[in-house]
């Protein structure tokens, strides 16, 4: 099976959070269903699973649940065995969107504690978004993501001590040597084509077949094009536009979406597709960039929704799309292809799986910044640019950015193909692949608080 970092997060909640449900959120196809199956079989005794979409589409045994008593009288003949108590019996309410009522009732599931409970959906965020009576309190919703670059070097074979080289390079800043770099940027151009979806990366792993894993590629890309079942067929429309305009949308030097372009209208803003982009951001199928004009720590405070960039999820399904099974694009330095959006969507993709919230810069007078995210660390902000080509040193936006006295901004980070780690006039410039160590620090950490009689 593929190694994924969100096992453990999994196996912790469910021995260290014994009064809360976890709800998995994420988009479809990236391995939720195997994760929490593969742990709660290792962790408890009996491990009841439920596919609620199924039943929506099927004998709808469960569409009309209207107490927890009449839930535990359909899971016990939905198991056909005895279900034992909270320590030994865990509930997987897989595809819970699909019945709204039952999202209203883990909380009195989780207060009577009769069994434990895990739930996962791929459009969580916008059921929870339209349930009158949300859990609080009962539940911890966390987002899970498709492989990313370090998981696909688990998964390629990579050794624990050569990732670990690496990470401890990466922190003291310094270079690889020659042929490590020139070993861990072919992988990182293997993992452009294949992505971090699991089912494209087993396929890989299988026979490196790149046939078979662009055929992974093109019926997941057809599923998030017309999975939007809740929507009428109006909503569906809009929301298939807008997904298939990312990847031409990014080819542009702008980046950013054009709402006139999507229903061919002049005098379009976001607030007219306002639904079909929280749909694409809180499926999980699309990865969202807000705007910051004026930007000071933190950056939510002044993000602009009216100026928004869409990434794809998985930069495997981008170069599915603009490639095909050419591979030559990614792996050879072919002159007449520009991999600048391929590049830029693969650092959307790790930075938000490390819960980086992802915002650019953007200024009439003094050009875009590819991405800015909060360093807690520092409580300052953090400018990224990422280049493909040969031109990593220029970046005019970036100058100005960092010689603006009232951002009061003194680093930035320039990601690229070279080798060597180096700092000039307060960029650091860094090799590509050093993205995937780049993360919120806060999330999963325990911080302690001093004491009363210590402050």
């Amino acid at each position: 099976m593929l190694e994924r970092k969100f096992t453990q997060y999994i196996e912790r909640f469910l021995t260290e959070e014994p009064n809360k449900i976890l709800l998995v959120n994420g988009a479809r196809q990236i391995g939720k269903s195997y994760l929490v199956r593969y742990v709660g079989k290792r962790l408890f005794k009996h491990f009841v699973e439920i596919n609620l979409k199924e039943d929506k589409e099927g004998d709808q045994v469960f569409a009309s649940v209207k107490t927890t008593e009449d839930l535990y009288m359909r899971l016990g003949n939905y198991y056909s065995k005895p279900l034992g108590n909270k320590t030994d019996t865990l509930v997987f309410l897989d595809e819970i969107q699909s019945y709204p009522h039952l999202l209203t009732m883990l909380k009195f599931l989780n207060q009577e504690g009769k069994y434990r409970y895990i739930a996962s959906g791929s459009q969580l965020g916008v059921a929870l978004s339209e349930t009158p009576s949300v859990p609080i309190g009962s539940v911890t919703v966390e987002q899970m993501y498709p492989l990313d670059f370090e998981e696909f070097l688990w998964a390629t074979g990579v050794s624990r001590e050569w990732i670990e080289h690496i990470h401890d390079s990466f922190d003291r800043e310094e270079c690889l040597d020659e042929n490590t770099h020139d070993l861990l940027l072919k992988r990182f151009r293997y993992y452009l084509l294949v992505g971090g979806l699991p089912e494209a990366v087993n396929k890989y792993l299988e026979d490196r077949n790149m046939v078979r894993v662009r055929a992974v590629h093109r019926d997941i890309h057809e599923l998030y094009r017309v999975d939007a079942s809740q929507y009428d067929e109006e909503h569906k429309l809009k929301i298939r536009r807008i997904y298939d305009l990312i990847p031409s949308n990014l080819e542009n030097k702008k980046k950013r979406i054009f709402y006139n372009k999507i229903e061919n209208k002049t005098g379009k803003h976001f607030a007219d597709y306002a639904d079909e982009f929280e749909y694409l951001t809180n499926s999980g199928v699309a990865l969202e960039v807000s705007a910051i004009s004026n930007p000071h720590f933190p950056l939510i405070e002044s993000e602009q929704k009216k100026l928004v960039k869409l990434y794809l999820n998985d930069v495997g399904l981008l170069t599915f799309i603009l490639y095909g099974l050419n591979v030559n694009a990614v792996l050879q330095d072919v002159r007449s292809i520009n991999l600048g959006t391929v590049y830029e969507s693969v650092v959307a993709q790790e930075l938000t799986a490390h819960h980086c919230k992802l915002h650019y810069y953007d200024n009439k007078q003094k050009g875009e910044v590819d991405f800015l995210i909060d360093d807690y660390d520092t409580l300052r902000v953090l400018p990224l640019e990422v280049k493909s080509g040969k031109d990593y040193t220029e970046h005019s936006a970036l100058t100005k950015f960092l010689k603006t006295p009232e951002y009061g901004i003194s680093r930035a980070i320039v990601f690229s193909n070279e080798r060597q780690v180096y700092k000039k006039n307060g960029v650091t410039y860094m090799p590509v692949y050093y993205c995937m160590y780049i993360q919120n620090h806060t999330f999963g950490e325990t911080v302690i608080l001093p004491t009363l009689e210590s402050i």
